[in-house]
């Protein structure tokens, strides 16, 4: 294939009349938005240790009453993008969320999705359109686009959560916004008993829910027992995983980002194809080694580390005599939709 021209090849004059008319040549720039066989994502191997991160969570709540942060969030940025984009990734944002006995993140909705993976600490909760979700290590609890929502806590000690967001995309497409509101009353509810079951959900009326996200969360407790039958029906399988879905259809549990949770059996080192979406891995119990364009993270549980598109992953437990189990974010729902999603090797 031929070089392409520079832009310093462009006379000057001729240069300065197309930005006159706001006009740009592509040729200059034709390989960096398009280059050739592979993509050349920005998002970096990117690793955020719990351990590390927990201090400085703890002392923003000691500098920042919540009526002043509103949500008091550490933002898990990627290098890669720059850290003053926060984003850990070309489409997932993540951001550690700390909330003290007694404190109250007010009501609100917004455009992009959410989801809240619970680190640790009992006590606190999330109403999501009315409906109380307990807050317990390891709990996903969805707070879909244009959904109201808020955090509160009744317990003792410090609760602090994983914020997944598909922020970053509705930003670039300039749809981001957020609506403030009034406190909820919450409605005695548990969503997740009457749809958590295997192969069946509520049918009231013989006509399914009309409601889009029919369950807003998937209980720690359930999934991991999932996962162990799982393991144990099938003492063969290589890749011990569920997907958190919308029990009605079937389908991702929200339409951008999808979520997933995996075990990884004692000693198991799992090796996963290079796939055109970049992903998100965060121990929930146990160790697990990842590696990935050529770098090596060893996670402790409650570490999170970001792994960008087309490269291979490898995981491996650190526990000969333990399983571990990691959540799982990832870009493919928005890469099925677009047509883009790629699996390589």
């Amino acid at each position: 294939m031929s070089e392409l021209g520079r832009l310093e090849d462009l006379p000057a004059d001729y240069v300065a009349a197309l930005r006159a008319q706001n006009l740009v040549p592509l040729w200059p720039s034709l390989r960096a938005v398009m280059p050739a066989a592979k993509p050349q994502p920005r998002t970096a191997p990117t690793a955020w240790s719990y351990a590390a991160l927990k201090p400085l969570l703890l002392r923003a709540g000691e500098l920042t009453p919540i009526e002043k942060a509103e949500r008091r969030v550490l933002v898990l940025a990627n290098p890669g993008h720059t850290l003053e984009k926060m984003q850990a990734s070309s489409a997932i944002y993540l951001g550690m969320q700390l909330l003290l006995p007694g404190e109250w993140a007010p009501s609100h909705r917004h455009t992009p999705n959410a989801v809240r993976m619970v680190v640790e600490g009992e006590g606190a909760w999330t109403t999501v359109e009315g409906e109380k979700c307990p807050m317990s290590r390891g709990d996903l609890i969805l707070t879909p686009t244009g959904l109201w929502h808020e955090h509160g806590h009744d317990g003792t000690t410090p609760v602090v959560w994983l914020d997944v967001l598909d922020l970053p995309l509705v930003h670039y497409l300039e749809a981001s916004y957020h609506v403030d509101g009034q406190r909820q009353v919450p409605r005695a509810s548990r969503g997740e008993r009457a749809s958590l079951r295997a192969g069946i959900v509520p049918t009231p009326a013989f006509e399914r829910t009309r409601r889009a996200y029919p369950l807003l969360r998937y209980p720690w407790a359930d999934t991991k027992a999932a996962l162990q039958s799982l393991a144990a029906d099938q003492p063969d399988l290589e890749g011990v995983m569920v997907g958190y879905v919308n029990p009605e259809t079937g389908s991702d549990a929200e339409n951008i980002l999808g979520f997933h949770a995996l075990m990884l059996r004692p000693g198991q080192v799992l090796s996963l194809p290079a796939r055109s979406p970049a992903a998100v891995y965060h121990v929930i119990e146990g160790g697990a080694e990842v590696r990935v364009a050529g770098q090596v993270f060893t996670l402790a549980e409650a570490d999170t580390c970001c792994a960008p598109g087309y490269e291979a992953v490898q995981l491996r437990n650190v526990s000969a005599s333990a399983p571990a189990f990691v959540f799982v974010a990832d870009e493919a729902p928005l890469h099925r939709k677009l047509g883009l999603y790629e699996v390589r090797g």
